[in-house]
Order: C-alpha cells, then sequence, then structure tokens
C-alpha cells in the first residue's frame, strides 16, 4: 500500500508524458527505446548494441538472440547512418529536438559549392565516406559524354569554365561547343571556307587524342578503288571542299580527251565515264553493255566472244558510226549464202539492215512493215538510194532526201518562195511530184467571197511571187481604189481600209454608217459629202469628235460677246445647237437669276460683266451698287 501513491504518480506522468514530449507532439516513441532509468543520456554503446544488421548471441549459451523491436534505431527512420554519418554528432543534424524538422536531403545539411550546376542530389557523385570524387568516367558516361581519347586526360575546369572551380556549368554535347575557336582556326583544309560541317565526329574520332584522321565519312562519294587516294587535294583543288562535283567527266577531262583506243573525242563518246568504266585503276576493265541495246549485241548473242576490242569492227577509229562486217563474213561464202535474197547487197549497212541483230534468221524484211511504206515513186529504188549513209536513223522526213529537187524547182521558186520543206503538204508521193496542191492557203490567207471564184488561178494574184505577195486589199486593189470617182477615193483621201466599208464579194453596195463614228446632224448633215470639211488632209484616224476640236477658229473669232476674252467654256454644245451659231442659249439663271430690273438688261452683258470679265463678275449687290449706295443723300446712306 505505500507503493500504490508512487505508481499512481508515475502512471500520471505517463498520461502527461505527450504533451511534455521535447521531441514533438507527433513523436510517440517509448522514451525507453533509447533512454535508460539511469538518465536521459545514450551511451554509444546503446547504438552498437542495437545494431539492426549484427546479430546478437548469448555470452552464456553462444545461441543468437531475437531482435528487441522496441528499442530505437535510426536505421528505421530510412536514413542509415553510414560513412561520416555514422560518427557525427547527432545535433549536427538534429539542431533542435523536434526530430522531424531535420530534412534528408543533403542539400538541407551541406551547402551547394556547385551552385546548382549539377543538381541538389548530392548522393549522384559523393559518398557518405567523404567528398572526394574518383568515379568522374563513369559519370560522364550516365551524362552521355563519355571522356575518351584527349578528353581523359583533361581536367574539369578545362572545359567547365567558371570563377570558381567547383561550379560545372553544362556545356552541351556536341564537340562545336567547345571546340569552334579551333574549328575557325583550321586552315588545312579551311574549315569554316569550305562550309565543313560542325559535326566534329562526323570526320574525327573522339576515342584519339589528336585531330588527324582516317575516318572521313566520305560515303556520299564512296573512295573505292582508283578513287582511294589520301591526298584530299587530288580531288579538292585550291581547297575547295564545298563545290567539288562528283561528275566523272569534271576531274578526268583531260584523260577523255587523251584517250586513244579508242579516241572517245572523234567517236563522240558521252562523257558519262561511268556508262563504260568502273573506278579500277587504268580504266580497266571497261564495256560499253548499253551497245546492245542500242546499236548491236557484242555482248550477248552470235557475236558474244566473237571480237576483243572496239577496232575489230570500227576500223575507223576517229569515226564509229561507220562499221564492217565484211572483214569477218567473206565471200565467197557470204554471196552464195544469200543467192536466193533478191536486192542482196554485199555491203556493210545492207547486212545491218536485213541482220540488226546479228542473227541469220533475219535476212527477210519488210519495208512495209516499218513506219515508212513505199508508195508511188519511191517502189523499186536500189536500197542504197535512200541509205547511202547506213540503215539506222535513216530520216523518214522529205527534204532530207529531195532537198535537191526542192532548190532547183523554179515554177514556183521554192526556196525564193520560202515554200515550205514539208513535200507532204502538197505533194504525194507520185513521179515527177505531179499532181501538186496547195490545200493550205487558208493557213496564209483566206479565200473567200469573190476570192473563192479565182482559187485556182494562183496567178491572178501572185503573177509569179508567192513569196511577196500582199495580204492586205489595197496591197491588189489599189488600181481599183484610184480609179473610183463616185466618191472620188483618192481626191478625198479615203481611208485605204477597203474592208470598213466594202465586202469581199464585191465592191458595191458599200456600207459606212458614220453614225457609228459620229452622228451628222443640223449644219454636219449639210456637208455629209463633203469629207474634206472635217478630215482635213485626209485624216481619218485622228479628225476630232468635239465641237472645240474643229470650231476653235469660231471661239476664237467670236466678239460679241467675246468668247475668249470672257473665259467662255469651250464647251459649244452648252450655249449652241448644231443648226447655227446665232440663237445661242445661256441659262443665266443657272448662275445668277436676272430678276426685276436686272431683268430689262438681259441682254446687255457689259453693263455687268464689265471689260468683258465674264469669270470673277460679283454675285452681291455692293459687288456692283457700291457708287449708288455712295451717292444715296435721301437718306444719306
Amino acid at each position: 500500500m505505500q507503493k500504490l501513491p508512487f505508481i499512481l504518480l508515475f502512471f500520471g506522468l505517463y498520461l502527461t508524458a505527450p504533451a511534455q514530449n521535447p521531441h514533438g507532439a507527433d513523436f510517440n516513441t517509448n522514451c525507453a527505446a533509447c533512454h535508460s532509468s539511469s538518465g536521459w543520456e545514450i551511451s554509444a554503446e546503446h547504438w552498437q548494441n542495437i545494431e539492426l544488421a549484427k546479430p546478437k548471441v548469448s555470452e552464456k549459451t553462444g545461441l543468437p538472440l531475437p531482435t528487441d523491436t522496441s528499442l530505437f534505431h535510426h536505421n528505421k527512420t530510412g536514413f542509415l547512418l553510414e560513412g561520416q554519418h555514422a560518427s557525427t554528432d547527432c545535433r549536427s543534424c538534429h539542431e533542435t529536438l523536434v526530430f522531424a524538422e531535420a530534412k534528408s536531403e543533403c542539400i538541407s545539411c551541406h551547402t551547394d559549392l556547385h551552385q546548382m550546376t549539377l543538381g541538389d542530389d548530392c548522393a549522384r557523385c559523393h559518398s557518405s565516406e567523404n567528398w572526394l570524387v574518383d568515379n568522374i568516367t563513369e559519370l560522364h558516361q550516365d551524362n552521355g559524354f563519355p571522356l575518351l581519347g584527349g578528353h581523359a586526360g583533361a581536367t574539369c575546369t578545362d572545359c567547365h569554365l567558371a570563377e570558381t572551380r567547383l561550379r560545372f556549368d553544362r556545356i552541351g554535347n556536341d564537340c562545336i561547343n567547345c571546340h569552334l575557336d579551333d574549328f575557325h582556326a583550321t586552315t588545312n583544309p579551311d574549315h569554316t571556307a569550305a562550309g565543313f560541317s560542325t559535326n566534329c565526329v562526323e570526320c574525327h574520332d573522339i576515342s584519339k587524342t589528336g585531330w588527324n584522321t582516317e575516318v572521313v565519312d566520305h560515303s556520299f562519294f564512296p573512295l573505292t578503288k582508283g578513287h582511294e587516294v589520301n591526298d584530299c587535294a587530288a580531288c579538292h583543288i585550291a581547297g575547295d571542299y564545298t563545290n567539288t562535283t562528283t561528275d566523272c567527266f569534271a576531274c578526268h577531262q583531260p584523260d577523255f580527251e587523251a584517250a586513244e583506243n579508242p579516241n572517245h573525242l572523234a567517236a563522240d563518246f558521252p562523257t558519262d565515264c561511268a556508262g563504260c568504266h568502273t573506278t579500277d585503276v587504268g580504266w580497266t576493265p571497261a564495256d560499253f553493255a548499253q551497245h546492245d541495246g542500242q546499236y548491236f549485241p557484242i555482248y550477248s548473242g552470235a557475236h558474244e566472244g566473237t571480237w576483243n576490242e572496239c577496232l575489230d569492227c570500227h576500223t575507223d577509229a576517229s569515226d564509229y558510226s561507220l562499221f564492217t562486217c565484211t572483214t569477218c563474213h567473206e565471200n565467197p561464202e557470204t554471196d552464195d549464202a544469200h543467192n536466193e535474197v533478191s536486192s542482196y547487197s554485199y555491203e556493210n549497212t545492207a547486212c545491218f539492215a536485213c541482220h540488226p541483230t546479228g542473227t541469220a534468221d533475219g535476212s527477210s524484211f519488210d519495208h512495209d512493215a516499218t513506219n515508212f511504206p513505199l508508195t508511188g515513186g519511191h517502189i523499186g529504188l536500189e536500197c542504197l538510194a535512200c541509205h547511202a549513209d547506213g540503215y539506222a536513223g535513216t530520216p523518214t522526213d522529205c527534204a532530207a532526201c529531195h532537198t535537191v529537187n526542192y532548190q532547183q524547182t523554179v515554177n514556183p521558186n521554192h526556196e525564193e518562195l520560202n515554200l515550205s520543206t514539208d513535200c507532204a503538204s502538197c505533194h504525194t508521193t507520185e513521179p515527177d511530184w505531179t499532181p501538186a496542191a496547195f490545200a493550205n492557203h487558208d493557213d496564209f490567207y483566206q479565200l473567200n467571197g469573190a476570192h473563192t471564184a479565182i482559187a485556182n488561178d494562183c496567178a491572178q494574184c501572185h503573177n509569179g511571187d508567192y513569196n511577196n505577195t500582199p495580204n492586205t486589199c489595197v496591197g491588189c486593189h489599189a488600181a481599183n481604189y484610184n480609179l473610183t470617182v463616185d466618191p472620188p477615193h483618192a481626191s478625198l483621201q479615203f481611208p485605204t481600209d477597203c474592208e470598213s466599208c466594202h465586202t469581199e464579194s464585191e465592191w458595191s453596195p458599200s456600207t459606212f454608217d458614220h453614225n457609228s463614228f459620229y452622228p451628222l446632224n443640223g449644219a454636219h448633215a449639210n456637208i455629209a459629202d463633203d469629207c474634206a470639211q472635217c478630215h482635213i488632209n485626209g485624216n481619218y484616224t485622228t479628225t476630232p469628235n468635239t465641237c472645240y476640236g474643229c470650231h476653235a477658229d469660231n471661239y476664237n473669232a467670236t466678239t460679241n460677246p467675246d468668247h475668249q476674252a470672257a473665259g467662255f467654256p469651250t464647251t459649244c454644245e452648252n450655249c449652241h445647237s448644231e443648226t447655227d451659231w446665232t440663237g445661242g442659249s445661256f441659262d443665266h439663271n443657272t448662275v445668277y437669276p436676272l430678276t426685276g430690273a436686272h431683268q430689262a438688261i438681259e441682254n446687255e452683258c457689259e453693263l455687268c460683266h464689265v471689260n468683258g470679265n465674264y469669270t470673277s463678275t460679283p454675285n452681291t449687290c455692293a459687288g456692283c451698287h457700291t457708287t449708288d449706295y455712295e451717292q444715296s443723300a435721301n437718306p444719306d446712306h
């Protein structure tokens, strides 16, 4: 019973303990987890004995003891006390007894000497053992920029420049971010002038220590065989790395021009070297594979393997359009093989005409199956009459064979008349060029009306001159114009544009509707037949169509009133009609109404328009009657 008050006191203290907890109201851990009855101090031995990772063994039995989970251990908080933290005084981190106020982020205790250039996760680089960083290479690897080659020996501050050696601003992973000055300073080759890419790794190996390189990515123009050279200047002349062409001929023009077997220039070979050559040294082997499709099968068919070089068939090295068949296909064997072939000719181009693929079964040739059937005068001609220069590419247009006929024709003279060289537009293939027609006359000049009646009488218009025949009416009908007397066109200086009044069918009746240009009314009707009155000097194109345009002299000579001095408008129709100058009307009321005493002097214009002044005459009473105002005496105004 004597212990009961003590027990009650302890129980009361226990109930009130949370409110007095110096570690904060939310810290509900049993005090005995850290403290003992001997005092509030926690000995270091306490922490050593409750290491969670270290099993405890009974000193007496040697058997493992169960872990006392009621005891507090820092590892339970999620922040293991490792490295330097294991020996750090609690108060270094827990500045107050409210443990929850201490943050677990490194940055909350440790000043960021890197000034946030590396983020706030110190553990990315540092451990709790010390601040030294011994895995910079791995860190750079993880950051996407491995320290290889020359970078492996560089110090951090070689690249990360700052006023403090501990700030590491991000500079990007592209080479040019650090090496722009090197790029601009390079002169062999001049990277800037050559327009080189600023992506250094395209040419340089980041795993090596110098700028020298043999790994230029030349895949845009593979350097194979003969091009496999280490002297860039051999192709990139004058250090030009931007405009170097990939065209073979641009570099190898001298080789092309110097080639003799065969002579490329004389043979007019294409300058597309790759058409025959590879990049093998010495330009060999070479082949002209398109020869089979474009000209004659030599890499396939009967002639495959029967020749060694071009000159076997093209014996004239200066002209590869020429070839020989008879060098190999000799007589009398060839003649004997063609005994029953009509029109056979032992001639190279004839061979090719019948054997275009080089096979023996090509001896039957039907000209009518081509795009040039043989008709009229072409039937029965010798092949060489048209195919004198070979069979391939023989033109089918008439002038190609008949230019001499065209030039020698005198009736009409085709050359002088500049007639079309398309013979088929007038001629057929009938012998002697007749009959002939000129069905496309309307393409030059349409034959309508009276002209259709003389369509076949060419001389009526051409008089043998088919080149300079005029195509205007007056060009042919000037005599008709000059002889016309009703009305006399020449003396009246009518325009020579006949179709403005006449049709092509006949001269009369003719039509000229003057009213469609300028109506002839009043006095103008009286001179309707006297064209020269208005059309001075035969001018029918710029004759004026305003009154003043013709009657300026009348305007200037008028004195009552003097139109010119009075500054009257030149729009005559404002006052006059087309019938007569007299009886002109001027509605004064539209300018100044004449009433009262003014009505009595409406015909005496000069009383108000003093000195013929019609432009600045006043329109107020005092403007005219100032003298009357000043002389009034009864009363004295």
